[in-house]
């Protein structure tokens, strides 16, 4: 059964029992999987880097060989084929202790377990119905509990949801979009009995229907776009945000960005829970969300019932008449061409790689009138001459692709708000970019060692939000200060001689959120006494040896940036006086230093960085002691020391009560030594008593 809560489940198990394994990972396995796609999957859940030329048999191997001797656990999340485990079973070792959890709504899957391994979820008892419905529909109030005179009421709905988690958790979220009245709770109890008939148990798909009524037009479409994606589609808060102010779902109101405006639409459908978090930051943002299966059909039902997108996965018959937005996710493109007549299609998103620049350009022939391209993961080296003629587009996205060049044709684009270039072959943009006005985000991070060139007239583009990663120049530094509307910046191959522009640029940028800035290399010294960040930044990045004399001014300077709470610096050669001044950073919640620090000793106080949550510090050949005293770092989950000398636990580590994740990496051969001779004793060694509370401890 859909919806039952199996997923959710396992999902507390799997966090709660992947620290006692060396090696854990979790597999989403859609309805329409590939065994290709699969493996590679499983490898990069693994942490193994994918060879794109791997053969299929050659990446079994290569998991196979990885897995070898270590304790690993894996989740198989929703599988629909039986063939799914005897097409993969080989990638791991028949020699092991290896477990794996299985979720399945097919019986047959089921029998791949033993009797006593299986469990058949039932729909839940009355009283942890109740409970969910509580916890669910009075989620904004402290005691999350019913009022008395919407008892009887609630006790109705509850009915009318036969104890599936999935409809009891959408009506909940329903409910709690509406005044605590009577007649409020009423009103939708008889929206939803109409829609039902001899009193039936409660479909999903009505609540859905009666959710989507509910929902103001610009939240619909929103919920509506995600539908776009695949089965299990693992989207990210920045690019789907991106998408709905690119698509004109988001409008801008007088205190609150187009961007602000956006993560609200995404937190109120996280709220009505359409939609689920898989990820969030140290902030409590969300990062990674997925949609429901079960929901994403009903969702795509309303989605084609309204033309607002058809999906092509060469499955099923197909029609694009009147639909505005296409997603192509099938290989047979020719299969496709004789389909099209949608005339008035304004969307198009492809998700198969193997497509070549000459059937993309027959395909787009008669979508003149596009205004979002999304080729993201495309195989293809060129752009095909007709995106030139889509004057309408508005998003153009390459990320992922192999596109070497953009001609000077780009500059018929005026309408374009959205250029995604990342991780592309792209080293130089062409002049004519310089002329699309309208451009909001222009992102151009390489694939390959170096930086991507942008054109001197860069400044004219005034209503940049977005521009990362571009390569530093006099002549482009000089007007990096008419983009005063940005909100993300990066720049890289910055030299000392770039620093007073450099400077000056930025500190006219009063709207920066999130800034990068890398030397040309790890010796290069940056003067940036002058830097003055705007109190809106939230995230710096600075990889680069810093000036000695003004450093810590420079990090002291820093304290007065209430929002910061991200800071990564590299190649810094701090010592222990620098780095006190990053005590005094109380608003942190994320620090790395990557190359960053050359003393001896690390020594933190007690107060100090009491917000902090993850600390990472990597490549610190000199680090042989770290003092931790109590009342320091009381918020602090993460833990991190790679590639340290550390000859001993840090000093005080036992004070960190919230710690939850230890690793030690390429620690001293006495450190490590200790730790790997002791830890059959954990309860008789007192480094391992120390650390007795954290729940995962990586060593090596």
């Amino acid at each position: 059964m859909g919806g039952v809560g199996k997923t959710t489940l396992v999902d507390h198990v799997y966090k709660a029992v992947k620290t006692n394994f060396s090696i854990s990972a979790w597999i989403t396995v859609s309805s329409s999987y590939q065994v290709g796609d699969l493996l590679k999957q499983i490898a990069s859940e693994l942490g193994i880097k994918v060879d794109a030329t791997n053969a299929n048999r050659n990446l079994v191997e290569v998991i196979c060989s990885y897995l070898q001797g270590s304790e690993y656990f894996i989740v198989l999340d929703d599988v629909w084929h039986l063939d799914v485990w005897f097409k993969i079973r080989n990638a791991f070792p028949t020699e092991g202790t290896g477990r794996f959890v299985i979720t399945t709504r097919i019986q047959e899957v089921a029998l791949l377990a033993t009797k006593i391994c299986t469990i058949k979820l039932e729909p839940l008892e009355r009283h942890y119905a109740w409970q969910l419905f509580c916890n669910e529909a009075f989620w904004n109030n402290g005691d999350k509990t019913c009022p008395k005179e919407l008892k009887d009421l609630a006790q109705m709905f509850l009915d009318k949801c036969g104890g599936l988690p999935i409809a009891i958790a959408c009506v909940g979220r329903l409910l709690s979009c509406r005044h605590l009245t009577y007649c409020q709770w009423e009103s939708l109890y008889k929206e939803l009995e109409s829609q039902l008939s001899n009193n039936v148990i409660l479909d999903v798909n009505i609540v859905l229907k009666v959710s989507l009524q509910d929902l103001p037009t610009d939240l619909k479409n929103c919920f509506l776009h995600c539908t776009i994606f695949p089965e299990d589609y693992l989207f990210g808060r920045k690019g789907v945000i991106r998408h709905w102010i690119a698509a004109g779902f988001i409008k801008k109101t007088s205190n609150r960005t187009l961007e602000e405006v956006a993560e609200g639409y995404l937190n109120e459908l996280v709220n009505r829970s359409l939609l689920q978090v898989v990820k969030r930051n140290l902030c409590g943002r969300v990062r990674r969300f997925r949609m429901h299966d079960i929901i994403r059909v009903l969702a795509l039902a309303k989605s084609e019932e309204e033309s607002f997108c058809q999906v092509y996965n060469g499955l099923r018959p197909f029609s694009t008449e009147n639909t505005r937005r296409l997603s192509v996710q099938s290989t047979n493109m020719e299969q496709l061409a004789p389909l099209l007549c949608a005339t008035s299609l304004r969307s198009l998103h492809v998700f198969t790689n193997h497509l070549s620049t000459d059937s993309l350009e027959a395909f787009l022939k008669p979508f003149n009138l596009l205004s979002t391209l999304d080729l993201q993961g495309v195989r293809i080296g060129r752009l095909p001459k007709m995106v030139f003629n889509l004057f309408n587009l508005r998003f153009l996205g390459l990320r992922q692709t192999y596109i070497e060049h953009l001609p000077k044709e780009i500059g018929r684009l005026q309408n374009l708000e959205v250029l995604d270039a990342c991780y592309t072959m792209l080293m130089v943009l062409p002049v004519e970019v310089a002329t699309l006005w309208k451009l909001k985000y222009l992102y151009v991070v390489t694939l390959e060692p170096g930086a991507v060139e942008v054109p001197k007239g860069i400044g004219n583009l005034t209503d940049l939000l977005a521009l990362q990663l571009i390569k530093a120049n006099s002549e482009v530094l000089c007007q990096l200060g008419c983009l005063t509307k940005l909100r993300t910046f990066g720049i890289t191959k910055v030299r000392s001689g770039h620093c007073a522009d450099l400077c000056r640029a930025i500190t006219k940028m009063v709207h920066l959120v999130h800034v990068t800035i890398y030397s040309v290399d790890r010796r290069e010294v940056l003067q940036l006494e002058s830097l003055c960040l705007p109190p809106t930044v939230s995230k710096v990045e600075i990889y680069a040896q810093l000036d000695q004399r003004i450093l810590p001014q420079f990090i002291s300077s820093s304290s007065k940036l209430i929002n910061l709470t991200d800071l990564h610096l590299g190649w810094s050669k701090l010592y222990e006086d620098s780095f006190a001044c990053i005590l005094g950073l109380h608003g942190l919640v994320t620090l790395v230093l990557n190359m960053a620090y050359d003393g001896k000793e690390l020594n933190f106080r007690a107060t100090s960085l009491p917000k902090l949550k993850s600390l990472e510090i990597r490549d610190a050949p000199n680090l042989n002691r770290v003092t931790i005293e109590q009342g320091a770092m009381q918020n602090i989950v993460n833990l991190s020391l790679l590639d340290c000398e550390l000859k001993d636990l840090p000093h005080g580590i036992e004070h960190l009560r919230t710690l939850e994740y230890l690793q030690l990496h390429d620690i001293s051969e006495e450190l490590a030594r200790k730790l790997q001779l002791n830890e059959e004793s954990k309860e008789c060694d007192e480094d391992w008593m120390k650390i007795s509370h954290v729940r995962q401890v990586e060593f090596r």
